[in-house]
Parts: structure tokens; sequence; C-alpha cells
């Protein structure tokens, strides 16, 4: 492991991944009970779907960038995008099921497309050149 990640720990993330879970989870639960489904309550319900598993996939981009370090180590933003992309990918699959043109196969591109990007704006992170990492 690497010596950087030695004494890592979820505790800083905790306030962002409560937060998150329960704005997402309360906001869905009043969607989904006390409103109709109008234009309004329709983006609220994708954005707190968003929300609620942006949640939930940050403890897993969080134990994925520990267990699989890389060069440069991920910092706090990059966790932080991948929860989201993560959130995404739900709020993405939900929306094309209720438009009934979910199939795996579909989903199974959009799962890759996000992937990819994130493999790609990782590769452009990795690329930049850093003057006064490299003075020293």
């Amino acid at each position: 492991m690497n010596p950087a990640y030695k004494n890592a720990s979820f505790i800083p993330w905790l306030p962002a991944f409560f937060s998150l879970l329960v704005i997402g989870g309360g906001g869905l639960a009043l969607v989904l009970t006390q409103s109709e489904p109008t234009l309004g309550p329709r983006w609220l319900f994708f954005f707190f779907i968003m929300l609620l598993f942006s949640g939930v996939f940050l403890p897993l981009a969080w134990f994925i960038n520990l267990r699989f370090p890389s060069d440069p180590p991920a910092k706090s933003i990059v966790i932080i995008r991948q929860a989201i992309l993560g959130g995404l990918f739900v709020s993405l699959v939900a929306w094309l099921q209720m438009g009934r043109v979910l199939t795996l196969l579909l989903g199974g591109i959009v799962l890759i497309v996000l992937v990819v990007i994130e493999f790609f704006l990782r590769l452009w992170e990795r690329s930049r050149w850093r003057p006064s990492e490299e003075a020293e």
C-alpha cells in the first residue's frame, strides 16, 4: 500500500456522506409521497436521485482510490467527481427507464462512456505540467 494512504480515514468524508444521504433520501421520499408527477417534481426526482446515489458512491470511490492508488494520488476533488459520476449514471438510467428505452446494452454503453470520460480526465490531470514540483 502507498505510504501516503497509510493513515487514510473516511472520517473527514462523513459530513458530506451523511448530508448527501439525508438530503437525497429525504427529498426523494418527499417527492415520491407528496407530489404529483408534473414537470417540476420530475426534475426534483432526478436531482434527489443524483444526490442520494452520489452519497452512496462516495465511500465506494474513496475505497477504490485507496485500494488502487495512482500516480499522482487522487485528490479530494477526484473522489467527489467520481461519486458524482456514479450518481449521474443512476440518474441517467432512471431517466431512460421512465421513457421505456433502457436496455442492458444501452445501460452498458452509458456506463462505458462515463468510465472513459473519467479515464481521460485522470489522464489529463496526470499529464499537466507542474513546474513547482519539478524544481524541487
